[in-house]
């Protein structure tokens, strides 16, 4: 059976208390996990251990930190401190992000983004397991660390996060897991077939890597409204967040609508962009009516084989009732 998760919001939480409530709602919901991505909201590491503490069986879990913001040395140690905070309940997932995001937030160079995220893996592995970290890689060059504290029983899993197919081969090829996004069910397809080949060349069975992709959701008994918020929430992410979607759009078929969408947001020009997000690529990307039509396409999605988790994403600029009522509508009791 294909798992439902959560991936919190990173907008439209007043405070941070009410993003953690979201956390602890998951749990009461019955969901797998709650996923927090870090991006340029509330940071996870802060968020994701007040939810460990607020709650004791949801798994909890980084949809993304990217590899760029923080040294590999000091990932595995917030990876060995909220697998303890959480009693075994943290999964580490990483990802280079993309360079709207490394070099405009974080003033860094986006460089060797592939390479960067394979050492990073492996050095988490290395933090976590308590052994002396003595590192010769492409990228990081790294002597005498170790955890001054015991390590973690169990070793959290790290997932990759990527949209391209070298990406999703590392992922394959590396991680314990796969965190894929903005991906049609064909898309998601093709990409499982990326991330068996990753598998083979790390001699590896690829059902033993976690796939989990992050399907937005908005389920309302104002159909309407739900696909009017979930058609702003496209726009945004494939005008607004520099060229990293609008080109996994691209690579899955949507080459003319994706430019159209991206061009026509960073003139200024947001109505345009928003009416090009016509019915057939919204609902190839989303999940977004009434109950009752999502209930039907999130059965659509979980009939993929080889999916094991989806992770209801939310529209971000969708409110609280929005939010609570979507989540009720889609918990794993009502499938």
């Amino acid at each position: 059976m294909t798992h439902r998760s959560v991936h919190l919001p990173v907008a439209a939480q007043p405070s941070l208390d009410a993003l953690v409530e979201l956390g602890v709602r998951t749990e009461e919901l019955g969901f797998e996990r709650a996923w927090l991505p870090e991006t340029w909201g509330r940071d996870a590491v802060t968020t994701l251990s007040l939810i460990a503490e607020r709650t004791s069986e949801v798994g909890i879990g980084t949809s993304i930190l990217n590899t760029y913001s923080r040294s590999p040395a000091l990932v595995g140690q917030t990876a060995a401190t909220l697998q303890e905070a959480s009693n075994g309940r943290f999964r580490l997932g990483l990802g280079p992000s993309g360079p709207a995001v490394i070099e405009n937030w974080h003033g860094v160079d986006f460089e060797r983004p592939l390479r960067r995220t394979r050492e990073y893996v492996d050095i988490v592995r290395n933090v976590v397991s308590g052994d002396p970290v003595n590192y010769d890689g492409d990228v990081f060059d790294l002597r005498g660390f170790r955890l001054r504290c015991d390590p973690p029983e169990t070793p959290p899993p790290i997932d990759v996060t990527g949209m391209g197919p070298k990406a999703v081969e590392l992922a394959g090829r590396f991680a314990n897991g796969w965190h894929g996004l903005m991906l049609t069910q064909d898309g998601l397809e093709e990409r499982l077939g990326d991330l068996e080949r990753g598998a083979d060349l790390g001699d590896r069975d690829v059902s033993d890597v976690q796939v989990s992709l992050l399907l937005t959701c908005c389920a309302l008994e104002d159909g309407e409204e739900a696909r009017r918020l979930a058609t702003q929430h496209v726009g945004f992410y494939i005008g607004g967040m520099g060229t990293f979607y609008r080109d996994a759009l691209v690579r899955q078929g949507y080459e003319d609508v994706a430019n159209e969408v991206h061009d026509a947001w960073n003139d200024d020009d947001r109505e345009h962009a928003l009416s090009l997000v016509r019915e057939e690529l919204l609902d190839d990307l989303v999940c977004a009516g009434t109950p009752d039509e999502v209930a039907e396409k999130l059965a659509e999605w979980e009939a993929i084989d080889g999916l094991n988790e989806i992770d209801v994403g939310l529209p971000r600029s969708a409110d609280r009732d929005q939010i609570d009522e979507t989540l009720a509508a889609v918990a794993p009791e009502n499938r």
